[in-house]
């Protein structure tokens, strides 16, 4: 699933050669065994971050966003509820923390939400607030695979 704004719609190009290679990377891998950490794919342009955690109450998460890199979110295991709402909403809490690429929102009013499962994955661009790890009916066990795709190379 892809979801964005008409606004910004041809700002980024999904279809690119990178966005490809990082579906291929999840179509192809095998991640039973793997452990959480960092793989890479393609140096610092693509890698993938594999994460294994129990979902939380959505008041304990928090609204993100990263400026260099779109973030293909990709369910392994598992199940979760994944906030959701354009850039020009949020306000600011946390400042950018650019060796992380990563910045921290305050909660908005009225934030869209994807239930992801097992094999679904969402891609967000920089102008995406997202809030991941969210609890749905129960606590449920995650196995994420996170790839991360430079914006511009």
């Amino acid at each position: 699933m892809l979801t964005t704004s008409v606004k910004i719609g041809n700002k980024y190009n999904y279809t690119e050669e990178k966005i490809e290679q990082a579906l291929t990377f999840l179509r192809t891998t095998d991640f039973t065994g793997m452990e959480p950490g960092k793989v890479a794919i393609d140096g610092d342009r693509i890698f993938a971050e594999i994460q294994e955690y129990t979902t939380k109450d959505p008041k304990d998460c928090r609204f993100e966003t990263h400026r260099k890199y779109y973030d293909i979110q990709y369910v392994a295991e598992g199940e979760e509820f994944f906030g959701y709402i354009p850039l020009s909403e949020l306000e600011e809490d946390t400042g950018y923390d650019e060796t992380r690429d990563l910045e921290f929102y305050k909660e908005p009013e009225n934030p869209g939400w994807i239930h992801l499962r097992k094999g679904d994955f969402a891609i967000v661009s920089p102008e995406d607030g997202h809030k991941p790890r969210c609890i749905g009916d129960a606590p449920c066990k995650v196995k994420k695979i996170v790839v991360k795709v430079l914006v511009e190379s």
